[in-house]
């Protein structure tokens, strides 16, 4: 079965868009090779990235969306607000379920999706989340639904469309996205409140496979309880716009996780999502790269956000 999904997927893979790094940049992203390594690929694209204070945008930090510490968001808007309102891109950052920030200090990152949102005619909302092991399953997908339901609540506030929320994962986070469209009963807002979920390298079937430490802190020590903390047969029932995407250089784990969610979409009756695999790009390069001449992925968002109604 396993065997005939990755062949599925194989054949369903759409070949990314133009819009490539650097040269010496991808040669570099290449010999770090299929690791998750944050600071060598950090220092990659670092550079590339803008700096604070950011020209034409208004960034407001820290509003709180829960009682919790971890529970603050950053809004991203243009700074002369206008009409008509825009799509909202909330995005969840990873970190191994322990660990991340929406913006460590003096980090160039995840700032850099908000811009890239605020620069294609979108309201970015970045936001943080409560951490394993201190706070495990279901504390990160509990989060992901307060912070949806914050930014429906707040969303012509900041000039954005209630209608056309967008929720956005990479890593950890795209398994917290998952799991909110998958388990209906995580969720605070009639329907979810998605106009779509955008999905990059997360890991959706939990099976023994999928065993580590990190997965240990937020899923539980107990393996019989991940079949049903799983996303996969949620999301191939979900009829929501899905847009799925890993990096070629992503580690294993990351390549077969979402070449099976492809292959499983594929053969449900709701059919395949929009599935890519970013050419020459690893795990961190993928997010790191938003917002530079890198548009492989960005390029497939804008797309998917055109067309999701």
């Amino acid at each position: 079965m396993r065997a005939a999904f990755l062949l599925a997927a194989l054949l369903c893979a759409t070949p990314a868009l133009a819009g490539e790094m650097p040269a010496e940049i991808a040669a570099a992203v290449k010999q770090i090779g299929p690791v998750i390594d944050p600071p060598k690929t950090a220092a990659l694209f670092a550079p590339l990235q803008k700096k604070e204070p950011y020209v034409s945008v208004t960034v407001t930090r820290d509003e709180r969306y829960g009682s919790d510490p971890g529970n603050r968001l950053d809004v991203f808007q243009p700074a002369t607000a206008g009409k008509p309102l825009r799509p909202i891109l909330i995005f969840v950052h990873g970190g191994g379920f322990t660990g991340g920030d929406k913006h460590p200090p003096g980090n160039a990152f995840y700032d850099n999706v908000m811009l890239w949102a605020v620069a294609n005619g979108m309201v970015g909302v970045n936001i943080a989340y409560r951490l394993a092991p201190e706070h495990p399953y279901p504390a990160g997908v509990e989060d992901v639904a307060m912070a949806v339901q914050w930014t429906l609540e707040n969303a012509a506030k900041f000039g954005g469309d209630p209608r056309r929320i967008f929720l956005m994962g990479h890593s950890a986070g795209a398994v917290h996205v998952a799991t909110y469209v998958a388990h209906p009963e995580f969720q605070k807002v009639k329907g979810g409140g998605l106009a779509g979920a955008i999905l990059v390298s997360g890991i959706y079937e939990l099976t023994p496979d999928t065993d580590g430490p990190s997965q240990r802190a937020y899923f539980g020590e107990d393996l019989s309880k991940w079949p049903a903390r799983s996303s996969l047969k949620g999301l191939v029932a979900s009829q929501l716009p899905l847009l799925v995407a890993r990096g070629q250089i992503d580690p294993p784990l990351f390549i077969v996780q979402g070449d099976v969610l492809n292959a499983a979409m594929c053969a449900g009756a709701n059919g395949c999502p929009s599935y890519h695999v970013l050419q020459g790009q690893s795990h961190m390069s993928e997010i790191y790269a938003v917002n530079t001449e890198e548009t492989r992925l960005t390029d497939e968002i804008n797309s998917f956000v055109r067309k999701a109604k």
